[in-house]
């Protein structure tokens, strides 16, 4: 059975400013550049440059949601708004020339490869046949791909017939192509091809001879370092082993990775804090050299004050009105979001500054406090969203360095004193263990968490292993030297 009634319903919706504020909080300094240029050219009533007239504010007198314009709309109180011209104005002072930002351009990994192709004497068919299979080829230089598979693209899609067989002797000359390496379809051989290839050029190496076997007959041995069982295996002893690995560690896993690529241009890091220290205090700047100064256009505002002097408005100019209106108030939204913007960042920054004090002013790790997002948005009354997307890819230069702002938060951890420290102190402790242990006989996760707990920190040995591997260091059996 139908039924109508009437319900009263309370909802908490972002406004269209909101949700804007929060898109531009969150990119960093390099990508509001874009961002800025890109409303520049989509809103005529935005300009760039300073304005030294006083602004005008919004009116009332049109319904934004319909476009419509009402017999009510008043363009003189639209126009002579006494809101000073510096709350619609961002100032960013920066040298015109700093404008330009420094990327890196050249070949791509799969033109330098298909131009050495062009110089090898092979025929139409095979180069064609190379071509495909270098664009198969991934950034690392693999082949990750079957060749039946392979085969099977090019019949369907190119209208290739070819075999295995013939597609694996293109292989063949692809894989002497430079960079050695390229063309493998696993890291053994990858490396196998590497070594043949300076076998080529000194045949009478020992260690170069030695290298080749391990990898060919021991390749899971070596990666698993089980240097007794190679020892053995090849009736060696550990210097001569220790030679054969020093000459595999020489090599290249990812040969596609040796040169830059124009795909993926090199970009400066451009810090979007600068934290100094005069003594014992920290000043803080925010980078505004991509953010130009902003203004509303004086053309849109003499087109308002001629449609305010006309005393009838026909359909077109009614339309012409919504339009203009809309834009400026666009104009003035974006301004006022990049000011907030500026503000937010301070406020933030500023709040991380006063906790880890001690941190900027000495660069040692073992000095930083523990500091979630929470702890933040208390102090600057602001909501833990806010305060996450001001540390998501924002970098801060230090006299110590630049690095990501979120690198600075940290879970606390216990003492035995009942002190609690950052967990990044005791992933600098953890660090400092493994690369000052024996080599030999490198620390395991427990020997690890008794270095730990020596030193007062409480702490399981699922915990070091944790934070072991956060850090990127690898199990005690893979850190062993000869």
């Amino acid at each position: 059975m139908l039924k109508q009634s009437l319900q009263q319903k309370l909802q908490q919706k972002l406004s269209p400013q909101q949700i804007q504020l929060m898109k531009l909080l969150q990119v960093p300094t390099l990508e509001l550049e874009a961002r800025i240029k890109e409303e520049l050219q989509a809103n005529p009533a935005l300009e760039e440059g300073r304005d030294e007239e006083e602004e005008f504010d919004k009116a009332d007198g049109l319904d934004d949601d319909r476009g419509e314009t009402r017999d009510d709309f008043d363009f003189d109180a639209y126009l002579d708004d006494p809101t000073p011209n510096y709350r619609y104005a961002v100032n960013n002072h920066r040298e015109e020339e700093d404008r330009d930002l420094p990327f890196g351009a050249g070949e791509t990994f799969a033109e330098r490869l298909t131009a050495q192709m062009g110089l090898r004497p092979v025929t139409d068919r095979q180069r064609l046949l190379a071509t495909f299979l270098i664009g198969n080829l991934d950034e690392a230089g693999y082949l990750r791909r079957d060749l039946y598979s392979i085969t099977s693209d090019l019949a369907f899609g190119q209208g290739i017939e070819v075999e295995e067989e013939e597609l694996e002797k293109v292989l063949d000359v692809v894989q002497q192509l430079d960079p050695a390496g390229v063309g493998a379809r696993d890291l053994q051989e990858c490396l196998l091809l590497q070594i043949e290839r300076r076998l080529g050029v000194s045949s009478d190496d020992a260690a170069l001879l030695l290298a080749k076997r391990i990898l060919d007959e021991q390749f899971e041995a070596f990666t698993k370092k089980h240097y007794d069982k190679l020892i053995s295996r090849f009736d060696i002893n550990e210097d001569e082993l220790r030679e054969a690995i020093s000459e595999i560690t020489r090599l290249n896993p990812k040969p596609g990775n040796s040169g830059s690529d124009a795909s993926r241009p090199i970009q400066a890091v451009v810090p979007d804090f600068h934290v100094s220290a005069e003594g014992d205090e920290l000043r803080l700047s925010i980078n505004g050299r991509n953010a130009p100064e902003l203004k509303v256009s004086h053309e849109y505002r003499e087109m308002m004050a001629g449609y305010a002097a006309a005393k009838k408005h026909d359909r077109a100019q009614q339309e012409a009105i919504t339009f203009v209106k809309r834009k400026v108030d666009a104009a003035k939204w974006f301004i006022d979001a990049i000011n907030q913007r500026r503000n937010t960042l301070r406020v933030t920054m500023e709040a991380i500054m006063e906790l880890q004090e001690a941190y900027f002013l000495s660069g040692d790790e073992t000095d930083l406090k523990p500091m979630i997002l929470k702890d933040i948005a208390e102090r600057i009354g602001m909501d833990i969203s806010t305060v996450s997307r001001v540390a998501n890819s924002k970098y801060v230069q230090t006299p110590y360095g630049t690095f990501l702002l979120k690198t600075l938060f940290s879970e606390s951890l216990a003492t035995e004193s009942g002190e609690e420290v950052s967990t990044r102190e005791v992933k600098k402790i953890l660090d400092d263990a493994v690369s000052e242990e024996d080599k030999r006989k490198p620390l395991s996760d427990e020997k690890l968490m008794n270095v730990l707990q020596e030193k007062g920190y409480k702490i399981a040995r699922r915990t070091v292993a944790k934070y072991r591997e956060q850090l990127g260091i690898p199990v005690a059996r893979l850190r062993k030297e000869l």
